[in-house]
């Protein structure tokens, strides 16, 4: 929508001051919104010209006054100007606050993020995983080297977020980052819900990601076949820490578990039903419904042999699970001792 701005000069005749001289006022008008300030001026009633918005005769004082509202307008067109250049709404308040020297205030796009993630802090465990806070921990970390990478600063006001950026920020995380289209998506994915934040509390006009564009690529999936299972289960490992994850894999392979559902599984989670057979009940971690596993005898024996173990006694957990990433590890040594040409990876469990 174009806007229509007007600027014009009248005096206030109710406002005169103790010598009879009263003020000159300026009015802008910004699609029928007025902005009427005062220019600090004051004349006699009877040398204003209304028709022409200024001050009548050719006295050096009128000629001062009369060029001191032009520079005024000039300046107000000005602020018009500005307004477009730095991709700001044309608006009365915006119009107002340039006219009154009044600066909007900026806010921090990067403490907005990391406010984001604080909260995120705050309901760990309850409203959200791990997984999801080290994701926006990630995606925070990458933006803040791309804006140091492509702008050299260290912070953006929300205000400067536009489509350029967001895909300037989706170039240099497929090109610096090397990340894999699926993970770039899904950073931006992230760095969107910031976007949105913005975007609901009224400090950005309009939503960036509008005319954006990106989908994900269906993955192929890794499968395990019963021949590389028993190839894994059979396989005899010297080493105690092998060992140790290779049960956990075939745990989770027979459970249907998630590395963080197993991780945090309890001995308390695991219950003999009616049926006289181990069940598992615990509540998943990404969805938080309710969960019933039949412990089939292969993940029963692997239970059992960790009965003893002095780490889960203390902590109370059914298997001494090591981090996702020393997990994920020791599978690529597992599945190339057992001749088995996959990415192993404790996501593969579950497939």
């Amino acid at each position: 929508m174009q806007t229509k701005i007007s600027i014009l000069f009248y005096i206030k005749r109710a406002k005169p001051t103790t010598d009879g001289q009263v003020p000159i006022y300026m009015r802008v008008t910004v699609n029928g919104q007025r902005i009427e300030s005062s220019t600090k001026r004051y004349i006699e009633a009877s040398k204003w010209n209304p028709a022409a918005g200024n001050m009548k005769g050719n006295t050096d004082d009128s000629k001062s006054i009369n060029m001191y509202l032009d520079m005024l307008r000039k300046q107000a067109y000005e602020y018009q100007t500005e307004l477009i250049q730095h991709g700001q709404l044309v608006s009365a308040d915006n119009m107002r606050n340039k006219i009154l020297g009044v600066e909007e205030k900026q806010r921090s796009f990067i403490k907005i993020f990391e406010d984001h993630n604080n909260k995120i802090v705050e309901l760990l465990n309850r409203e959200y995983a791990p997984g999801t806070l080290q994701r926006y921990k990630t995606t925070l970390k990458h933006t803040k080297d791309f804006l140091k990478w492509k702008y050299n600063v260290s912070d953006i006001d929300v205000r400067k977020i536009d489509l350029p950026l967001i895909t300037e920020l989706e170039f240099y995380l497929r090109s610096v980052r090397k990340c894999a289209n699926n993970s770039a998506v899904k950073y931006i994915k992230n760095f969107g819900k910031v976007v949105r934040i913005c975007l609901s509390n009224g400090w950005i006009d309009k939503d960036p990601f509008l005319n954006y564009k990106s989908k994900t690529k269906e993955v192929i999936r890794i499968f395990l076949t019963q021949e590389d299972l028993d190839k894994i289960i059979s396989k005899v490992f010297s080493n105690k820490r092998l060992k140790q994850v290779r049960n956990i894999f075939i745990f989770c392979c027979y459970t249907g578990l998630a590395y963080i559902d197993v991780k945090k599984l309890k001995r308390s989670d695991l219950i003999r039903g009616i049926d006289g057979e181990l069940w598992i009940h615990i509540a998943r971690q990404k969805t938080g419904t309710m969960a019933k596993i039949p412990v089939l005898p292969v993940a029963e024996d692997i239970i059992n042999e960790y009965i003893d173990d002095q780490e889960c006694i203390i902590k109370g957990l059914v298997l001494p699970v090591l981090s996702n990433q020393k997990m994920n590890a020791y599978l690529k040594e597992i599945a190339d001792l057992c001749d088995i040409d996959k990415d192993l990876t404790m996501h593969t469990a579950r497939q």
